[in-house]
């Protein structure tokens, strides 16, 4: 019976693997992977589908390539694969890697036409080593846990106060918070809206304060949030 296996947490639950021991039958059974792509020890996403065949935005523009694609996991991969510069879930192998013009390529890329946003980040010590987007952001929206619809947008001054807090918040390690039973009870979707368009979504846990991202939030990153749900209620 195929095994499907689908990583919540992106990343951050992918195991080690080494391809030299790898035992016969690999790929082994049916791996629904997240579009992951890592470069430069960035692991990126993609987060955010668009109608088939629809060319980038014209907000978007490409910078110059960065890098290639040097394995394709789907139905290569074994399920505790751990990613290696190169790698991606569904990007062929060969296919280019560029930056995305006027933004850092720490924190996005484009490759075969689509956007990566980044996840997470080697060595990061906070939310904003992952995510450099200080002067970057439109807005903040609050999204439906049902279909991702957008109910609600951040007042301007809720969107600056949060970004001020959370881009200093200590990156923690989403196993640890796992533990610790972070990511329980009421959640809440927020989606990040980049001046260019692209969006990528951070999920908060209310009872616990937890995002995950990989950090749990402060006093004032509760209070915005209550505040701006509350419009909504």
């Amino acid at each position: 019976m195929k095994r499907i296996l689908i990583f919540l947490f992106l990343s951050t639950f992918l195991t080690s693997c080494n391809p030299s021991n790898l035992t016969i039958g690999c790929p082994d059974g049916a791996i629904e992977w997240v579009d992951l792509l890592k470069i430069d020890d960035v692991t990126f996403k993609h987060q955010f589908d668009v109608a088939p065949n629809e060319p980038l935005s014209t907000q978007i523009e490409k910078g110059e390539p960065i890098g290639k694609v040097t394995y394709k996991m789907a139905d290569n991969a074994c399920s505790d694969h751990k990613m290696k510069n190169g790698d991606a879930a569904y990007l062929a192998k060969g296919t280019t890697v560029y930056a995305v013009k006027g933004y850092p390529s720490s924190l996005m890329v484009v490759a075969n036409d689509k956007v990566y946003v980044a996840d997470q980040k080697k060595d990061a010590k906070t939310i904003g080593d992952i995510y450099p987007i200080k002067d970057l952001v439109k807005d903040i929206h609050i999204e439906s846990t049902d279909d991702g619809s957008r109910m609600h947008t951040f007042s301007p001054e809720s969107k600056d106060k949060f970004l001020n807090e959370w881009l200093l918040l200590e990156a923690i390690d989403h196993m640890e918070m796992y533990k610790e039973e972070a990511f329980e009870g009421n959640r809440i979707f927020l989606e990040i809206e980049l001046n260019n368009g692209v969006s990528f979504r951070e999920l908060y846990w209310s009872d616990t304060n937890a995002l995950h991202r990989g950090a749990y939030g402060n006093k004032i990153i509760k209070e915005v949030i209550k505040q701006e749900t509350a419009v909504i209620e």
